[in-house]
């Protein structure tokens, strides 16, 4: 009778891949942790359950079959188990990356509600897709026909590539256009390398590109081309643009030199690990080094700020939320990776304004818990007379992104949007008011997941192939 593989969490820990120390990490932006070895991912995985009601799976937006991929993977069947990630998962070493698994799939996990912790599925999901690349696994596509309708897409995000993957297996001709010189969005350049290094985002646009998906870069719709010069160029066109103006600080004072946006801070930043010039960096205008630096915000983008800020060589850095940690809304293991490499966390703390210009000082204002407000978290109320100084040289304002005024931008009274300014579509198949036109992703959810990116992407590009097929059999009649 074979050995049973699975069900090892009683008698096996649960382990993370090795971490690179704090000191040694902090000195540059490579990934902080280290690869499974192939025995140890096996041995991870072979703590699931298996068990009959799959709450890892369900609570995944892209309902990954983690339990059969984990299965495969204890049985040392890596290249069956990345085909199966594969199946749902357009760019599963990129979720295995930056997913928060403690709120998705990790943090549903059986065992882990038992006490016993949670399976590493993340970190498994990494060493499946890594192996495959490693091996050649992971190949240019080529569709079984080829078809002559063609999808413009117009954001080369996750979302927008997710839908050039899967209407370019379909055989449809895909372009997509987006404002940067590299495609992924914030992938490239919102997220920074010691999270998600950035041959992994580019290889899987390599990936496209082989495929025969034309990327236009460096094309700013509205300016470079209108928006009805790509729409009359296509058969449907895909609008995945993510969401990039930032909320900002109403406060005396910040309007002041040194208070800059979370996103031109990360991008000046991923700029400069490419190696491409950046003058905002070269000045100091966007670099902490030497400098008392002061985040404001409690997501992941105030996370990837505070980290790279200590990267940079930042004298100190503080990061104030509204909040208490329980209640923030990023991932806690990010949280206790920034603390580990120097971020100190001023909970129940906010701005209540600026001295200085440039900015010199953060009066802030504690906080506490007050009556849960529509959507049942407990609203932060102000401490009368509870103010103090924070000396800031560098103030980074990561309070979340809005959408940006598409219907004026493109000059198209006609996208309905929503009174959040998010474009009006569908809800699966991203289907607007326009013919032909749909939308993906952050731009109809507001700031999200990339997760939830990808499944809009994979869930939108079939809607434009049943659109394809059905403006096609008109023809044909």
């Amino acid at each position: 009778m074979a050995k049973q593989p699975m069900l090892k969490f009683v008698s096996v820990e649960r382990t993370m891949p090795e971490k690179r120390a704090a000191g040694q990490r902090n000195a540059d932006f490579n990934e902080i942790y280290a690869e499974f070895a192939a025995a140890k991912a096996a041995e991870q995985a072979s703590r699931c359950s298996q068990c009959g009601v799959p709450y890892c799976q369900t609570h995944c937006p892209l309902h990954n079959n983690i339990p059969d991929w984990l299965r495969l993977t204890a049985e040392g069947r890596l290249r069956e188990a990345y085909e199966l990630s594969q199946a749902t998962n357009t760019f599963p070493e990129i979720c295995g990356r930056i997913c928060p698994q403690d709120r998705l799939c990790e943090g549903n996990c059986v065992i882990e509600q038992s006490g016993h912790g949670t399976v590493t599925i993340g970190s498994v999901e990494k060493y499946i897709t890594d192996t495959a690349w490693d091996n050649g696994w992971v190949e240019a596509f080529e569709p079984a026909r080829e078809r002559i309708e063609s999808v413009g897409i117009i954001g080369a995000g996750p979302g927008g590539l997710a839908a050039a993957d899967a209407l370019r297996r379909a055989g449809v001709q895909v372009t997509v256009y987006d404002r940067h010189d590299r495609a992924g969005g914030l992938l490239t350049y919102g997220i920074p390398g010691f999270k998600l290094e950035k041959d992994i985002v580019l290889r899987r646009v390599g990936q496209l590109v082989q495929s025969g998906v034309e990327f236009q870069l460096n094309c700013n719709v509205g300016t470079d081309v209108s928006f009805e010069e790509i729409r009359n160029k296509h058969n449907a066109l895909l609008i995945a643009t993510g969401v990039y103006q930032s909320r900002d600080l109403r406060a005396p004072g910040s309007g002041a030199k040194g208070i800059v946006r979370a996103l031109d801070y990360l991008i000046a930043s991923n700029r400069h690990s490419f190696g491409d010039a950046v003058p905002e960096i070269e000045s100091g205008e966007l670099s902490a080094k030497g400098k008392r630096v002061i985040v404001v915000g409690g997501g992941d983008t105030a996370m990837d700020c505070v980290r790279t800020a200590i990267r940079q060589g930042a004298k100190s850095v503080k990061c104030l939320y509204r909040r208490d940690r329980e209640n923030m809304p990023g991932s806690q293991r990010e949280v206790a990776n920034a603390e580990e490499e120097g971020v100190v966390f001023q909970w129940l703390s906010a701005p209540k304004g600026f001295a200085g210009d440039p900015v010199n000082t953060v009066k802030v204002q504690q906080m506490r818990l007050g009556a849960p407000d529509a959507s049942g978290r407990q609203s932060p109320e102000e401490i009368e007379g509870a103010i103090t100084d924070e000396p800031a040289d560098l103030v980074i304002k990561a309070l979340g992104f809005e959408p940006e005024n598409l219907p004026e931008l493109w000059d198209q009274d006609d996208l309905e949007v929503t009174h959040w300014g998010t474009v009006k579509a569908e809800f699966t198949t991203g289907r607007t008011s326009m013919p032909g036109v749909f939308a993906v992703g952050d731009i109809v959810r507001g700031a999200s997941l990339v997760v939830w990116a990808i499944r809009d992407g994979r869930d939108c590009a079939g809607a434009v192939l049943d659109y394809l097929n059905a403006a096609q059999s008109v023809a044909a009649e």
